[in-house]
């Protein structure tokens, strides 16, 4: 299957929150109880087969009733001499069911979705609405996506699966965070990650600290209407996370857990011995150099003899993850409570990578008189990052006639000798390295509902957060390291929230309104100090003592806080469920601006929406179920730069002043104090719809968004001591389109196959620089074309034996590459290079099918990204003069194989030609098997819910590119060796990065790693 002949569109049919208020899970009610002789009890399954809890199960023509507990259960007398006993079971968000009794005892039924129930409410900024009355751009994660997954991260799990969202993996060393962009990149140098929302306070950490087993859902909020309620922060969309909350009945009690293999995939081959010395051969047969075996005399014994070394092995070992999971919830009508426990380990493809966290949450919720309701949530996470390792770019590159071992059992420190520009890629495993990160963060709240007033509410929040983090390592002898050098990095992120809050709704006659309003003030504190030192008389202490180095440790600290207070407002009114409008405005005052220009500025958006559905000529029609159209226009914004941006800073400098030394200041930075905001103006228009009793729904959107005052660094003159200064200048523009598509394609009782799909375009352009009216090339900035431009030659070949290149492209020989004259000037030179593409993709999207037969499910997800280009570091590599290993994939050109896609093993890419490469894929993301034992088997097992599942990840890629992964990012293997150096974002033909993430870790978090492949079994287990 080829990629491009894959067409997706369409996205997830998002999961809906009953609002409605329920009797309490298990209460049987009635005005009167005769006397009866028979009990029914059963049990109530969604689509999927999960029990259902709080579902309604009426006796026909009766007052007697229950509701299902936290696994759907329920339990019912029949009264007696009841004549044909019918039960009736609903749920809101649900198709209704009447189902006869006859002479059964014991009953299991399953309710279809009812997309079209106007009750169905969903999680929006700072409050929940009912989905029929959005006017705003709002995508529910479904609760699959976010189960059954083997992934250390819950964003990893969304990948692909929701339209207009770009989740990209770059890297799988294990606990890395993906970068996320909502709606295309609409920043160059400032942050384009997702403002995050837990449980309705910002949350200071990222999606690595939190257990995705406590996530209840997940809401994305996209367009200017929903996203400019948070002003500032809003920008590059909103993403919401509830967390689960307790529910009123008697405790229950869940284990939830999975384990499996790993296994590296999408892999390069280094040369084996035999084809590495063939290569040697040819490269002093093209370079008419002594012929040797092999390039280095310290390999000659291994050649000799016949021994081999197969260094990408050496640095392998199983992968692993597991994760388990514990809750209890429950409470009473004044008391409710959820506590869990988690612990997920992952051991890393290749040696000395590993990932370990655990987290504790407690969400408690209480009603303490009729007006008054409290709750709080305390979340703990440690995450552990120890561990030298082992560096897959020496291993790449290493002979395999290499020496791994001493004589004495110790690494080599260079294993062919006397090369040393390259070390053995074990020496990572002999370093001490620590990388610990903990988080912890209270949040409570009160909420006041004054008797005097139905409908007005006040709430109270209160967050606090503390994230410490300590990086430390060491390096001694064993890893080449003579003198011994250690570093200490700590630092500590401390953030409080407060946000007053209040709520007023009425609805009379066919109107409803309700209005919102907020107080709140923000407050970001960092510090961090970095201590170096060197020259260990042993290796024994490690970085325990830094004042034990001989050479004088050098310090250094940082510090900063930023302040943010806000005022806002929003007004939602609907007529009769038809005529929707809201109106947003938000202002914020900033910390982090200059004295020249206004800390304030305000963010308004208004949100129109019509429920044609609703109307008189479409209300019974049977085709139709569902049908809104909306549209919305607003503006949001962007900090974008430190608290300190806009003042001068200085830096120490040390000087001599009469022979003796002594420390000064010198200029380090100007500071701009007219710096303002980076401002998005977005307008959206969607329509919503069902279709044929919603076994057809889905949304179509059409969207376009201008950023303006984009934070650029403009030249000055040199004669002012600075090269530049940052300023707002420039702009930027996304437009796009995307589809979201839900079919129902087979409905039976005891079988059903539903596909979601979902499809996004993005067009980005740079609109304008400011410090320039024409192409900004050393930046690989181009005006009218998007960020992340890849710029350079048009290759058309190789030069063979026998071609004159001397007119054209003087001194190239062959097997050098060939150019393309675009310019019809006779020559080639850096005039012939060109626009070429985009590491942005055009389009992306995912398939999902989901197939169930009773007790048992199975979902195949397929994910593409297509239309991305970007520079292949794997093709340009650097052979430091024949003597590396290359991977069999790349190849090279010989007199004989006449190759026109890669050039000689002598050939030194004067231009510095950057090999853009196709890098779109087509990936089957994920499948999962589930099994869901019968009611009447767990009932004998005398437990509340047993389901089992295996799940597997990333199990096949369709791609052209040639490399590990086209999704991610990696060096150059040049035998430097990057064991802990961050993965450079920036390529040699792309100076912008859409990648970039502030929610960055220490460094050596993101080297060099080969995809995974996952393998998982699972069990989820209820006690009852």
């Amino acid at each position: 299957m080829q990629a491009k002949s894959i067409l997706l569109c369409g996205a997830l049919l998002p999961l809906a929150v009953a609002a409605a208020p329920k009797p309490r899970a298990g209460a049987t009610w009635a005005l009167h109880q005769p006397a009866a002789d028979a009990t029914v009890t059963g049990t109530v399954l969604d689509e999927k087969g999960t029990g259902m809890p709080g579902a309604t199960v009426v006796l026909k023509g009766t007052t007697l009733g229950t509701t299902t507990d936290a696994d759907g259960k329920f339990s019912l007398r029949i009264p007696d001499g009841t004549a044909t006993p019918t039960l009736v079971i609903s749920s809101i968000g649900y198709v209704r069911q009447e189902i006869v009794v006859g002479g059964r005892t014991t009953l299991s039924v399953k309710l279809a979705t009812n997309a079209q129930d106007l009750n169905e409410v969903v999680v929006v900024g700072y409050g929940a609405q009912k989905r029929s009355d959005i006017t705003g751009s709002v995508v529910s994660v479904p609760t699959d996506r976010l189960e059954k997954i083997p992934v250390s991260n819950v964003a990893q799990a969304l990948e692909g699966a929701v339209a207009g969202v770009n989740i990209t993996t770059t890297s799988s060393v294990p606990g890395s965070q993906p970068n996320i962009q909502i709606r295309g990149v609409r920043s160059i140098t400032a942050s384009t990650n997702p403002y995050l929302i837990v449980d309705g306070v910002p949350f200071p950490g990222n999606l690595n600290d939190i257990n995705p087993n406590d996530i209840g859902s997940i809401e994305i909020l996209k367009d200017a209407s929903s996203t400019a309620i948070y002003g500032t922060r809003g920008s590059n969309g909103v993403i919401l996370v509830t967390t689960k909350r307790g529910k009123t009945g008697k405790p229950q009690i869940r284990y939830n857990g999975y384990a499996g293999p790993e296994y590296m995939v999408n892999k390069l081959h280094p040369l084996d011995g035999p084809a590495f010395s063939a290569k040697w051969q040819e490269f002093t047969r093209q370079r008419g150099i002594n012929l040797t075996p092999v390039p280095n005399t310290g390999e000659l014994d291994n050649y000799n003899a016949g021994r081999t070394v197969n260094w990408m092995d050496l640095i392998k070992q199983q992968g692993f993850i597991q994760d388990h999971n514990a809750s209890i919830s429950g409470g009473t009508d004044n008391v409710k409570y959820f506590v869990s426990g988690d612990y997920f380990k992952q051991k890393g493809i290749i040696q000395g990578y590993q990932f370990q966290r655990i987290s504790l949450r407690s969400n408690i919720d209480a009603t303490l008189t009729p007006w008054l309701r409290v709750g709080t949530s305390a979340f703990y996470s440690t995450s552990n990052d120890d561990g030298g390792r082992a560096d897959l770019s020496l291993a790449q590159v290493l002979s395999p006639y290499g020496s791994v071992y001493n004589a004495d059992g110790t690494y080599t420190i260079y294993p062919q000798p006397p090369e040393q520009l390259v070390k053995n890629a074990l020496l990572g495993l002999t370093t001490q390295r620590l990388d610990r990160i903990n988080q912890l963060t209270g949040t409570g709240y009160a909420e006041v509902e004054p008797t005097f007033l139905s409908g007005l509410k006040y709430r109270l929040n209160a967050t606090y957060s503390n994230r410490p983090g300590r990086y430390a390592s060491y390096t001694g002898r064993a890893s080449g390291d003579l003198r011994g050098t250690a570093q200490l990095i700590n630092d500590e992120r401390q953030n409080y929230t407060i946000e007053n809050l209040l709520f007023y709704n009425k609805t009379f006659d066919k109107h409803h309104f309700d209005v919102t309003a907020l107080y709140s003030a923000q407050q970001n504190n960092y510090f961090t100090t970095t201590e170096n030192a060197s020259g260990f008389i042993n290796d024994q202490i490690g970085f325990n003592s830094l004042g034990s180095g001989s050479i004088t440790p050098t310090l250094s600290s940082y510090s900063e806080r930023r302040t943010l207070v806000s005022q806002m407002a929003r007004l939602n009114y609907n007529y009769d469920s038809r005529y929707l409008f809201t109106a947003t405005a938000r202002r914020d005052g900033s910390s982090v601006f200059g004295a020249n220009a206004s800390k304030y500025a305000t963010f308004p958006s208004v949100a129109v929406g019509w429920n044609i559905g609703n109307e008189a000529f479409l209300k019974d029609n049977a085709a139709v179920s569902v049908l809104k159209l909306r549209f919305s226009y607003g503006t949001t914004g962007n900090e974008g730069i430190s608290p300190y941006g806009t003042i001068t800073g200085s830096a120490l400098l040390q000087y001599a002043y009469n022979g003796v030394p002594a420390v000064g200041l010198r200029a380090n930075n100007i500071g701009n104090t007219n710096l303002k905001w980076e401002q998005t103006t977005s307008s959206n228009v969607a329509l919503d719809f069902g279709f044929l009793k919603n076994r057809i729904t889905g949304t179509v959107e059409y969207y376009n968004a201008k950023t303006s005052d984009l934070l650029l660094n403009r030249q000055i003159p040199i004669v002012t001591g600075y090269g530049n200064i940052l300023d707002n200048i420039g702009s930027v523009n996304n437009k796009g389109v995307e589809v979201s598509l839900t079919t129902a394609n087979v409905q039976t009782s005891s079988f059903t196959w539903e596909t979601t799909l979902n499809f996004s375009a993005n067009r980005n352009r740079l609109l304008e620089l400011g410090y320039t009216s024409t192409d900004d090339i050393g930046n690989r900035l181009f005006l009218n074309r998007p960020l992340g431009a890849v710029y350079d030659y048009v290759k058309t070949g190789v030069w063979q034996t026998g071609e004159d290149a001397s007119k054209l492209d003087p001194g190239a020989k062959a097997g050098d590459l060939k150019f393309a004259d675009l310019n019809n000037d006779g020559k080639i030179d850096s005039n012939d290079r060109q626009y070429l593409g985009s590491s942005l993709p055009t389009w992306q999207g995912g398939i999902t099918n989901t197939f169930t037969y009773r007790g048992i499910s199975l979902r195949v997800f397929i994910q593409t990204v297509q239309g991305v280009l970007k520079s292949n570091q794997n093709l340009n590599f650097v052979d430091l003069g024949g003597r590396l290993n290359t991977p069999q994939e790349v190849g090279y050109w010989t007199a004989a194989n006449q190759s026109q896609d890669r050039p000689s093993l002598s050939y030194i890419n004067p231009r510095g030609y950057a090999y853009p490469s196709n890098a779109s894929f087509t990936r089957l993301k994920d499948v999962t098997l589930n099994y869901t034992f019968p009611a009447a088997l767990v009932d004998k097992l005398k437990l509340g819910t047993l389901s089992v599942y295996v799940s597997g990840r990333n199990l096949y890629t369709w791609t052209k590119w040639i490399g590990w992964d086209p999704e991610q990012n990696y060096t150059i293997g040049n035998g430097t060796g990057n064991i802990d150096n961050p993965i450079s974002l920036l390529s040699s033909s792309t100076s912008f990065s859409p990648t970039t993430s502030v929610n960055s870790s220490t460094a050596g978090s993101n080297p060099n790693f080969p995809q995974v492949r996952s393998f998982v079994f699972g069990l989820n287990l209820g006690l009852r």
